[in-house]
């Protein structure tokens, strides 16, 4: 039996209601690919966020009120909350056995179902200790003060200690198994470029076709899903080129998405490395998605955080067997600066013109 959630979204006053449907639409699906039933949905405007419990108390007494009269199992906020505000919302709604998840949260727990490699695994480990840790010392504090100030070490305080230097030392640990990992991609790296591969490193949105474009053009087995982050480890395959009459590597790797906090790609950087260190990139965008302007934007922010934004880049409209002949016409009017080349991924459709460009451009 899923999980019954209620998805609760906090937006600045002045923010559209396209854009608002879209947040939320987004939070859905994070948690439709988690697996959980969606109870209520709540969108509250606010020009500040409640600096406690960044919903505001009014709030959070109606969505107990809720979840205790519906039988709720989460409470998920579409937001990246401050572990104080995580803790406050926890010591309300977990002595009723109901979660709180921020949306960083609900993203890792994504992640652990999708990872397969051990350096995955590790960079997840890695990513959840860290947006556990602040809300370990801020739990400290609190029971710090319960017993009487400072200076007073209870037993809730040594355990609490206790809980910290594990942390602390499982950090390490993890830090140094993957820098192993990642000298052996180097050095893997390496060797392909001694040979005198090219490579072109395929990005885009989550769920915009990525992984189904790999295997259409290498034949490489790869599982493709139509999932939010169903990809976070790189894959590589190897293409023929005939305009170069040589072989051409190209690599998958995990799926942008909005608002993706900076400690989640800093934690997969050793699997963004193909694509930091890629000849060429392939921008990959769902032409049948009508937020794909803002998504391709998103993908555009995190190339520039990833500083690949100034590398070769060709945008691959994907999923154009959707499109109508007139559609396809007016996106090619309307992006006619990015020169872009439509295909089909899962039908195969103009690879070849495909490939002819990524010849041009290596």
């Amino acid at each position: 039996m899923l999980p019954k959630v209620i998805l609760i979204d906090i937006i600045p006053p002045k923010t559209t209601l396209e854009d608002s449907m879209a947040r939320l639409t987004e939070l859905e699906r994070l948690l439709s690919t988690y697996g959980g039933f969606v109870v209520v949905r709540k969108v509250q405007r606010k020009q500040m966020p409640d600096y406690k419990t960044y919903i505001g108390k009014g709030k959070v007494e109606e969505l107990l009120e809720i979840a205790l009269t519906e039988k709720i199992d989460y409470l998920i906020v579409n937001n990246l909350l401050k572990p104080e505000q995580l803790y406050n919302l926890e010591a309300k709604f977990e002595k009723h056995s109901i979660k709180v998840w921020d949306k960083i949260d609900l993203i890792l727990e994504i992640f652990s179902k999708h990872a397969t490699t051990k350096g995955a695994k590790l960079q997840i480990e890695l990513a959840k200790l860290r947006h556990l840790g602040p809300r370990i010392a801020k739990m400290g504090t609190e029971l710090m003060r319960q017993a009487g100030g400072i200076g007073t070490r209870g037993k809730g305080e040594t355990n609490i200690e206790i809980m910290k230097r594990h942390i602390h030392t499982r950090k390490q640990s993890i830090k140094k198994e993957l820098k192993k990992i990642e000298k052996s991609q180097d050095s893997q790296r390496k060797n392909r470029r001694n040979i005198g591969f090219k490579t072109a490193a395929i990005v885009g949105y989550t769920n915009a076709g990525k992984s189904q474009l790999l295997v259409s053009m290498t034949s490489k087995k790869v599982k493709v899903k139509n999932e939010l982050f169903a990809t976070l480890d790189s894959r590589i395959g190897k293409v023929y080129l005939p305009d170069l009459n040589s072989c051409v590597l190209i690599s998958d790797t995990i799926g942008f998405i909005r608002d993706l906090p900076p400690e989640l790609i800093n934690a997969f950087h050793s699997t963004l490395t193909e694509t930091i260190q890629a000849n060429l990139i392939l921008h990959v965008i769902d032409s049948d998605d009508l937020d794909m302007s803002w998504k391709m934007s998103v993908v555009n922010e995190v190339l520039k955080k990833l500083k690949c934004d100034t590398k070769k880049m060709i945008y691959v409209f994907n999923k154009s067997d959707l499109l109508q002949s007139h559609q396809i016409e007016n996106l090619k009017i309307e992006y006619k600066k990015l020169n872009p080349v439509f295909i089909s991924a899962l039908k195969k459709g103009n690879l070849n013109e495909l490939k002819r460009k990524i010849a041009q451009n290596l």
